[in-house]
């Protein structure tokens, strides 16, 4: 059985600092609708490789493909329009502004005709219904106020309109970046659910984490980054916590299987 051409697809990818290689000739390969985890100790490389693929690192060398077509990224924003999202870490979403804002941040809709091209006004109702149709497809509407500061909403509730906006603009790909690495269990919990709801829609999605029972919870196949490389692929109902660990830290070697999967 022939594999699907993979949605984003990374063939020998090089980005060096000087005299330190941060990616070393590493593929990489996200299939239409899955979860891929994508693991490696800390120094890995894992960042590097995602930034490159993501647009926030232009390789040296190597080929990056979306959709089996060649492109090349020379900013997150090209990267963006091509519809790859990634929401990292440190979620960049403004605090004292709203939700609705937030969700439209750098997006932002102008009202029709004399106002929005002229006066640059904003069309307020369209973003704020767009926002609230988002947040309500997701199962986010415990989210009573569209308007409320992003600041007084909860860690999960953050992650979620961060995740919210990278689904409503993501129309390829979403990257996701440690995205339950500050949340209680609670949370993390909604986090998960809403990330297999975003894949249920046929986005496929990228998850660098730390979190081995997360990883083996929701992914479809783990990424394994060593030394600036893919060393492998495994299946999580095939291998173990043990194993991936093991793997990571070149305690084992990746057996035959696992490098073709």
């Amino acid at each position: 059985m022939t594999k699907p051409t993979p949605t984003l697809q990374g063939r020998n990818i090089v980005k060096r600092y000087g005299r330190v290689t941060a990616i070393d000739h590493a593929d990489f390969d996200l299939y239409p609708g899955e979860i891929l985890a994508v693991i490696g100790d800390n120094g890995a490389g894992k960042s590097s490789l995602i930034k490159a693929v993501s647009g926030a690192v232009v390789p040296d060398e190597g080929e990056i493909r979306l959709h089996g077509e060649p492109v090349r990224f020379a900013s997150p924003i090209e990267a963006k329009d091509a519809g790859i999202e990634t929401v990292y870490q440190q979620l960049a979403l403004s605090p004292a502004l709203s939700i609705a804002d937030n969700m439209f941040l750098g997006r932002e809709i102008r009202k029709k005709g004399f106002a929005g091209k002229y006066l640059r006004m904003l069309d307020r109702p369209a973003m704020e219904k767009i926002a609230r149709d988002k947040l309500s497809e997701l199962g986010l509407m415990t989210i009573q106020n569209i308007n409320q500061a992003v600041e007084t909403l909860s860690g999960g509730q953050r992650q979620g309109v961060a995740v919210a906006r990278a689904a409503a603009f993501g129309s390829k790909v979403i990257i996701l970046d440690e995205p339950t690495a500050a949340l209680g269990v609670k949370e993390s919990r909604k986090v998960l659910e809403l990330i297999q709801d975003v894949r249920s829609r046929g986005i496929p999605i990228v998850l660098i984490s730390h979190n081995m029972p997360h990883v083996f919870e929701i992914a479809d196949r783990i990424h394994v980054h060593r030394l600036g490389k893919r060393l492998c692929v495994i299946d999580p109902k095939q291998a173990t916590m043990n194993d991936a660990v093991a793997l990571m830290t070149g305690a084992k070697a990746p057996e035959k299987s696992m490098e073709a999967a």
